[in-house]
């Protein structure tokens, strides 16, 4: 049996995407199972045990001519299940002309008229994006919840091995979209109160200045900023371990979900009931004790706050983190 999966969003909607490829590998495990996203996020699954191949859609150069190229290569391979995630529709259309004997999806889809099979995508019912997704291929799966899980290699331990000499903590500071993302202000008031932990900061090449003024604003020394210097398994191996992992409402997040490891969400302008929150065993989230009309302002986020106060960010009080610290400094 060959089944593609099809997610061509951005990272954190990838790495949530990888909990159907735990279930159906249990499922049916001499299935091929392939996988395709857009160009960038292929490096998530290097390694990755249960995957056949990764099909990739260059969506910034020749976008449509691109397009054109992987829907004839999914044609070509004859699966017998596609499922599609995306809700947009060029996913649609590479499903259409799959010529899957089964084709799965979201209601949602310009294209789900083709499907066999489709699912009601409801975001704020409740349930989590993963339980969402594990939707779709319930019919011959089960319905037990499976979380994402990616496969750091021995390499990517290797690595980040010499960061872990000492008790620390993994940071995310920032956010593709501003009312997202924790205010810098606030990173540094929390990091000056901390001690005992070396502190690695985290994230995109494009974070790396963000890191570093957040680093020469804090008194505390114990901060090495990693920003653009780890790919995305290698930050998961490393976060794997960290006694706390600090994230905004963003991919990171989902990345420490996927390994397991602590947790702690700061959600801003958006809630966790949209169904995009931490999934470790041991994960708190921080918000606002107060109520705020204007909360939430949207799904995504957005460049500046719509109302320029950004309550719903600079009410959060900081010790609020400071409570999810490991109760005894090592």
């Amino acid at each position: 049996m060959k089944i593609l999966i099809i997610q061509t969003a951005f990272i954190g909607d990838v790495i949530l995407a990888t909990s159907l490829l735990e279930k159906l590998h249990v499922r049916f495990p001499d299935a091929s199972l392939d996988f395709l996203l857009r160009k960038g996020n292929e490096s998530l699954f290097s390694g990755h045990p249960y995957l056949n191949r990764v099909l990739i859609w260059d969506k910034k150069t020749n976008k449509n001519r691109n397009l054109v190229k992987v829907i004839k290569e999914v044609r070509k391979t004859k699966y017998d299940k596609v499922i599609n995630l995306q809700r947009f529709a060029s996913s649609g259309l590479i499903t259409f002309f799959s010529g899957a004997k089964e084709k799965i999806g979201f209601d949602k889809n310009p294209f789900s008229f083709c499907y066999t099979r489709k699912i009601k995508h409801i975001i704020g019912d409740g349930r989590h994006e993963v339980e969402r997704n594990l939707e779709l291929i319930a019919s011959f799966a089960d319905n037990h919840f499976v979380k994402p899980r990616l496969y750091p290699t021995a390499a990517d331990f290797e690595r980040v091995n010499d960061y872990k000499l000492a008790p620390y903590l993994c940071i995310a500071p920032a956010s593709v979209w501003f009312t997202k993302q924790f205010p810098f202000h606030k990173w540094v008031e929390f990091l000056n109160t901390v001690s005992g932990y070396a502190i690695y900061l985290i994230g995109a090449p494009s974070d790396v200045d963000l890191c570093n003024q957040i680093i020469t604003s804090s008194v505390n020394k114990n901060i090495v900023n990693l920003a653009g210097k780890l790919s995305f398994l290698q930050s998961a191996a490393l976060m794997k371990d960290a006694l706390m992992n600090y994230c905004n409402d963003s991919a990171p997040l989902h990345i420490v979900s996927s390994v397991n490891a602590p947790a702690t969400a700061v959600f801003c302008s958006t809630i966790p009931a949209f169904g995009f929150g931490p999934l470790s065993s041991e994960s708190f989230i921080v918000e606002i004790k107060e109520k705020l009309d204007c909360r939430p302002c949207g799904l995504h986020g957005y460049k500046a706050c719509p109302l320029k106060h950004f309550k719903c960010a600079e009410m959060i009080n900081v010790e609020q983190l400071v409570e999810t610290l490991p109760a005894q400094n090592p």
